[in-house]
C-alpha cells in the first residue's frame, strides 16, 4: 500500500515521531512523509506512533491507497524531500 502521512506534533515529542516514521517512509517536507510500505509495517507504524504522541495535544492523518494507479505528484517550489532510493 501507499501512504501519507502528515503530523502537528508538540517539541518535545516530533524528533521522536520524525525518526520512527523515517524507519518506514521516504521524507518529502516538514512534517511529510510518503512511501510504499506493507499492511503489517503499517500497523507497526501506527502503534510505535501512538505511544509517543500526546493524544490530546498532538495530529497525526494517515492518508492510505492500495496502489498509485490514480494517482499523482506535483511539486511547487523548492522539493524538499528526497524521494530517490538509494541501493
Amino acid at each position: 500500500m501507499y501512504v501519507i502521512i502528515v503530523y502537528d506534533i508538540g517539541e518535545k515529542r516530533v524528533n521522536k515521531v520524525l525518526k520512527i516514521t523515517r524507519k518506514y517512509l521516504n521524507w518529502v517536507q516538514n512534517s511529510v512523509l510518503e512511501g510504499e510500505i506493507t499492511k503489517g509495517k503499517y500497523e507497526r507504524l501506527k502503534k510505535e506512533i501512538s505511544k509517543i504522541i500526546n493524544a490530546e495535544e498532538d495530529s497525526v492523518i494517515l492518508y492510505t491507497f492500495e496502489n498509485t494507479k490514480y494517482t499523482t505528484r506535483e511539486t511547487f517550489g523548492k522539493d524538499k524531500g528526497n524521494t530517490d532510493v538509494f541501493i
